[in-house]
């Protein structure tokens, strides 16, 4: 068995040919001759940095411990490649223009270069990554452990000096290759390229594993899915909502861990580049992951029992006594621990040092861009300090967390953390009403729910958090438990944690940025942003002067160094065709100096101290447009409040309208309580008194024809009023049926009038006689509808002229007219018409018309109204007509001409 001095001989080795190879594709980018190195395919493996030692190690042990969920850990980045590269390309193209060096920057800048946000994101960010800085140490230490004969279950203090010496080395790897070149927007081409080798290392050291242990150990494809299927793996219930968040989890940290956003935008050569990774980035996932369910199925099976699933890729081959195999794997899994803690110190280094270290010690020295003095090294010496500190923060989680969780769950716990970023930065891409306030707000809960729900119970209970506080809640409250939180009792930790962090982190920034309004800057950041396509060129160009160049040469070398930024103004003055070191400020060479200086200062420091040497920077057409169409949508808004505000006023005086309305039909309605009452005793009264008088008998037969009659007169109106009841109650239950006849309408309407003449009684005016004025030509019209039905609108609209006309010679005038909607035909009297205040309430049920002078119960107009309607027309009052006015309306394929 390979000893731990030939691993760490094998380290090293590996180590001093990454070094050759940074080396090598570092000179070929300074002598323009490293085409090779910004082709599609390095950034496709440059983007392998998602496949740490979680990938290598911990994949087969979350197979074998959940079974196929470990898949979702792929089918996030995979689906966000495929299905939503539009917003990679977006976010490549703003890290372009803004010269964004970190997504603390990137979400700083959009809200208007807000340092204190970029604090903010950036604390996040260390903290979130030292979970997984603690994987990188656990998954290396255990490897390392795995050699030993003893193995990595022996003794813990082993483990532990292991875990120590591992810690020192990454973080001395990490300072001589992350912090060579301090211009952290300048691109890292030897970086790039080797991780792009470790991608390729660690492909092929899976797929060796793979290979050797589908058709070495267990003797072929077929024999293999027939151990996988008699395995547990095959057994294991997936849960959807923990598949769900799986997914969209490892799509969220895709996008938002520092690593990530350093690799595929900082990084970045070529926006075509995402073209080409769309699909080829998915593959590698698909081909780094094949192996994992057989390995895993293997391992539980040949394994002694109790032994470490992480760890199968790696024991398989020592098993079967294949000590060159398991190096490789050792590579392998070292590649990935190595190149995530590379990538990912060099990320939260530079957000550390320009948005924190920096800023404070200008502030601290007096922040004038003139002062004499040379910053670089405080720059590198914060940036180193920095690496130490997390790769610390890692090693000190790890010894807290004892070392002995699984891999992937504390991968998961990392890109929860890191996923309370995803509602400010994508809101910041397609929203321009998101604002500083809403982000820091959002921030600022998913990160509190985060720690308190998952960060701070995965060290277990009893170690940071007391075990009453899992068992009863934060002071006692139950609802405040860290894994029940609100009372959601009984779901996985993790789906817990990520439903309540992230959902209260999008509702917080979502409702603070509607309440809150967004400063100038920031609306100009956000029409940039948004509109990324539309304003490309940067954010604003520079007017320098001459008699500045020395100014800036000084600011220069107090940040960089005088060797480096002489070297830098001589060369700018060269390509402008000056002898000497001293170029003419051009906007172009200030943008220029402006991009180098960010990297060393971050791109707000940067731009300030260029601005008080220089004065400030012009805004570029695009700027202006943006800018105008930004204020073209505040004024758009502005317009739309009042167009609702104008809304809500006319509904509340529609509202008052039908208040006043409901109150008169609640006066209706009680008089036509009082008046139905007064129409049925009224009746009875008679027929029960002249009823009494014919039971006594001694009545001449004249006297009993005459009571006789008076009682079939109140029995006739009795009925009346009861059918009248009874048909409008079966007319709005719609359980009418309609019975089509055919007819022309001067015989249907020759049958109302004879209908009111004969039986109507006579009311205001009608002593002088109703006269009715009709046009037999326009009453050629044959009509196919329920003809009863409609006589008895005519009766009721006749009668009401007779009842309520009161001129001195009541005149009734029909008028019919065929048009392309239908036959309409009025009723108009030269009566003094209906008053205004009842004309809304006349087709209502509990509505008389005269009610202390005319008889009836006030159904007449409610019945016409819904025979209408079962008709397919309509009846409505005409007023303005000099009299009463009623039209009724039938539809065009009820009439034709006769």
């Amino acid at each position: 068995m390979a000893t731990t001095g030939i691993l760490a001989a094998v380290c090293v080795i590996y180590v001093i040919i990454l070094f050759a190879v940074a080396f090598a594709a570092d000179r070929a980018a300074r002598r323009g001759r490293g085409a090779w190195l910004r082709s599609p395919l390095v950034y496709t493996l440059s983007l392998s940095i998602y496949c740490t030692a979680w990938t290598f190690y911990g994949a087969v042990g979350f197979a074998a411990r959940s079974g196929m969920e470990y898949v979702t850990i792929y089918l996030g980045p995979s689906l966000i490649m495929i299905g939503w590269w539009w917003t990679l390309r977006k976010m490549v193209r703003v890290g372009r223009s803004q010269r964004i060096t970190s997504i603390a920057d990137m979400i700083s800048s959009r809200y208007g270069k807000s340092n204190t946000l970029a604090v903010c994101v950036t604390v996040i960010a260390v903290i979130g990554a030292t979970p997984y800085i603690a994987l990188q140490l656990q998954s290396v230490t255990l490897s390392f452990a795995a050699f030993s004969p003893s193995g990595p279950e022996g003794g813990g203090r082993s483990v532990q000096s292991i875990a120590i010496y591992v810690a020192l080395g990454l973080t001395l790897f990490t300072i001589l290759f992350g912090t060579r070149n301090l211009d952290a927007n300048e691109r890292h081409h030897g970086v790039v390229m080797a991780i792009a080798v470790e991608a390729v290392v660690k492909l092929l050291a899976l797929l060796a594993v793979g290979i050797f242990v589908v058709w070495g150990l267990e003797g072929g494809l077929a024999a293999t899915m027939a151990r996988i299927d008699a395995s547990p793996i095959a057994d294991f219930d997936v849960s959807g909502s923990r598949w769900t968040a799986l997914t969209l989890l490892s799509a969220a940290a895709f996008l938002c861990l520092p690593r990530m956003f350093q690799v595929m935008v900082v990084e970045n050569e070529d926006e075509g580049h995402l073209r080409t990774a769309a699909w080829a980035f998915p593959l590698y996932l698909m081909l780094i992951s094949l192996f994992v369910v057989p390995i895993a199925a293997v391992g539980l099976e040949v394994m002694p029992e109790g032994s470490n699933p992480d760890l199968y890729v790696l024991n398989l081959p020592l098993l079967a006594g294949q000590d060159g195999l398991a190096i490789l794997s050792f590579l392998g899994g070292f590649s990935s621990a190595t190149s995530m803690v590379i990538v990912a110190a060099i990320a939260l280094s530079t957000m550390v040092s320009n948005h924190i270290v920096m800023p404070i010690w200008l502030r601290a020295t007096g922040g004038a861009a003139m002062m004499s003095g040379d910053v670089r090294h405080v720059a590198l010496l914060a940036r180193r300090l920095s690496i130490g500190a997390v790769v610390f923060l890692g090693y000190l989680y790890f010894r807290l967390s004892g070392g002995g969780t699984a891999l992937a769950a504390i991968g998961l716990v990392a890109f929860a953390g890191v996923a309370q970023f995803l509602p400010a930065l994508m809101g910041g891409l397609v929203w321009r009403g998101a604002t500083r306030s809403g982000a820091l707000a959002g921030l600022g809960v998913g990160f509190v729910l985060w720690v308190y729900c998952l960060f701070l119970p995965s060290f277990g209970a009893g170690v940071v958090l007391p075990v009453h506080v899992f068992e009863e809640g934060l002071f006692g409250l139950s609802w405040l438990r860290p894994q029940a939180l609100f009372w959601t009792v009984g779901m996985d930790p993790l789906v817990h944690s990520v439903m309540w962090s992230v959902g209260l982190n999008t509702a917080a920034f979502c409702i603070v940025s509607i309440l809150t309004f967004p400063r100038p800057v920031e609306r100009l950041q956000g029409a940039q942003f948004v509109n990324v396509f539309e304003h490309s060129r940067g954010p604003g160009t520079w007017s320098g002067g001459r008699g500045q160049s020395e100014d800036l040469l000084i600011m220069a070398q107090r940040i960089m160094g005088s060797a480096e930024a002489q070297e830098l103004f001589s060369r700018a003055a060269r390509r402008q065709g000056l002898t000497g070191y001293l170029p003419e400020p051009s906007p172009e060479f200030l943008e220029w100096l402006e991009r180098r200086l960010s990297g060393s200062v971050g791109a707000a420091t940067a731009h300030a101290m260029i601005s008080q040497i220089v004065g400030r920077a012009t805004v570029s057409v695009e700027d202006l447009l943006a800018v105008a169409d930004e204020t073209a949508q505040i004024m758009e808004y502005s317009s739309q409040l009042e167009a609702k505000s104008a809304e809500q006023a006319r509904t509340a005086r529609q509202l008052r309208e039908v208040n006043e309305k409901l109150t008169q039909l609640s006066v209706q309605k009680d008089g036509f309580l009082s008046q139905v009452s007064h129409e049925l005793r009224t009746p009875m009264t008679s027929i029960r008194a002249f009823s009494e008088i014919l039971r006594e008998g001694d009545l001449s037969a004249e006297e009993q024809q005459k009571y006789a009659s008076i009682i079939h007169g109140e029995s006739l109106r009795l009925t009346r009023l009861l059918d009248d009841l009874l048909d409008l109650s079966v007319l709005e239950s719609g359980q009418v049926v309609l019975n089509e006849q055919t007819g022309t309408l001067a015989e249907v309407l020759d049958r109302a009038v004879a209908a009111t003449i004969g039986s109507a009684p006579l009311g205001a005016g009608a002593e002088a006689g109703l006269r009715i004025q009709r046009d037999p030509n326009a009453e050629a019209l044959r009509l196919n509808t329920d003809l009863d039905r409609l006589v008895q609108v005519f009766i009721n609209l006749i009668a009401n002229a007779r009842k309520y006309c009161d001129a001195p010679a009541p005149l009734l005038h029909v008028r019919p007219e065929l048009g392309q909607s239908g036959l309409t035909l009025d009723f108009i009297d030269n009566g003094a018409g209906i008053p205004l205040k009842d004309e809304a309430l006349i087709f209502e049920k509990f509505s008389r018309l005269g009610a202390s002078q005319a008889p009836g119960a006030g159904l007449g107009l409610a019945i016409c109204r819904e025979i209408m309607h079962r008709l397919g027309g309509t009846i409505a009052y005409l007023p303005g007509q000099g009299g009463g006015a009623f039209r009724v309306t039938l539809p065009r394929e009820a009439v034709a001409r006769a």
